[in-house]
């Protein structure tokens, strides 16, 4: 997928690059969430800035044709600005440019933010047999997460 840039309200939307992966840590880890499977190459995520400053993250972790999205973050000094459903909206706009069939997230918190998106509770078992031996689904996130899935054909 070639660079593309989006303007938002407080930055531009892009895709990660390695030497970006410190600040997207530094972004999970300050919202306490999961850091643990993100990969070294942020090979398919995107990253909003604030000028050269990371003040979000968003991920496909791709399983055949479905993807888990994980690790999606906003600063706190960026929320409430939509620039969440723009890095929500992106990654689904990558997932179809895989020509994904579906995407999964685990989540403690946002189950009343996804649906907005299409996402749907389903049972943890639905998830893909790969996808369900992911760090995200063993390690990362506790058992009592809750399985959302959005179909995208």
């Amino acid at each position: 997928m070639r660079e593309q840039r989006e303007a938002t309200g407080t930055g531009t939307i892009r895709p990660g690059r390695p030497s970006e992966l410190g600040e997207v840590r530094r972004l999970l880890e300050a919202s306490k969430l999961p850091v643990e499977g993100v990969p070294d190459s942020l090979e398919n995520f995107l990253v909003a800035l604030d000028g050269d400053r990371v003040i979000g993250a968003i991920g496909l972790e791709i399983f055949g044709e479905s993807a888990l999205l994980r690790s999606a973050v906003v600063d706190e000094t960026a929320r409430g600005s939509g620039l969440g459903a723009q890095l929500v909206e992106g990654a689904l706009a990558k997932a179809r440019v895989l020509r994904l069939t579906d995407i999964y997230l685990l989540t403690t918190t946002a189950e009343k933010y996804f649906p907005r998106f299409g996402f749907k509770a389903v049972s943890r078992e639905s998830a893909p047999v790969e996808m369900r031996k992911s760090v995200e689904f063993t390690t990362a996130c506790p058992a009592s997460a809750i399985l959302m899935k959005r179909e995208l054909r």
